[in-house]
């Protein structure tokens, strides 16, 4: 990994980031201050490779998770539609959204990135739902931004379990699981094989850290298919 700070330095740095927080206030995500290298410069390690899962779209349509994780760097978090945390869903979205506009500013880095949401409740996040959703977030920019669900709960706890999305489950009075209830902010980058090779938590869910991130997947993908 090219964060190579030593494990003591990367807890103070994270203590002094988190404290940062508190004092600025709740909606102020702790940070760790260092300078992003160039893209290209350094390699990401493969984690894992993303399991398929037959997932629905935002028109009611059966869709396969692997076509949503490969063929193009992936971006991909799980949220809930109507999250208020200023550190949850609705800070995830402004990051993204900026991350969004610097990509397309790149010109070509533009069609070879997706982003990709996953709801952490199918019962309330509806296709319906979901379709009026994404077109408040992504506007007509063009740019592929995914919104997901499942059938159920029980359809996306696998998914989950298989990112490392740490939930609890909800249950409703015949104790049937209702919802999915998750409170750690994680957005996973995924290479074009569909292979994740970062996650980032709120210290490190900064465009220019993700926007660097990306062109180095970028040029790796080129860089091989040229030497070829």
């Amino acid at each position: 990994m090219r964060r190579a700070l030593g494990s003591v330095a990367v807890c103070l740095l994270a203590c002094a980031g988190a404290q940062a927080a508190v004092d600025a206030g709740p909606a102020a995500a702790p940070r760790l201050e260092f300078t992003p290298l160039q893209a290209g410069t350094y390699q990401l390690q493969a984690i894992q490779p993303v399991q398929d899962a037959t997932l629905l779209d935002e028109h009611g349509h059966p869709v396969q998770l692997r076509a949503l994780t490969r063929g193009k760097i992936t971006l991909l978090t799980f949220f809930y539609s109507y999250c208020v945390d200023p550190l949850g869903c609705p800070f995830a979205r402004e990051t993204l959204g900026m991350l969004r506009d610097r990509i397309l500013r790149e010109g070509a880095l533009a069609r070879e990135v997706r982003f990709v949401a996953i709801s952490c409740d199918p019962t309330t996040d509806t296709p319906n739902v979901l379709a009026r959703y994404a077109q408040d977030v992504t506007g007509d920019s063009g740019f592929e931004w995914r919104f997901i669900t499942a059938r159920s709960v029980p359809a996306l706890l696998p998914v989950l379990d298989d990112f490392g999305q740490d939930v609890s489950v909800d249950v409703d009075a015949q104790g049937r699981a209702s919802r999915a209830l998750h409170h750690m902010l994680k957005v996973f980058l995924i290479d074009p094989r569909g292979q994740v090779r970062e996650i980032y938590s709120l210290a490190y869910l900064q465009p220019e850290v993700m926007l660097n991130d990306i062109g180095t997947l970028y040029l790796e993908r080129h860089t091989s298919s040229s030497a070829r």
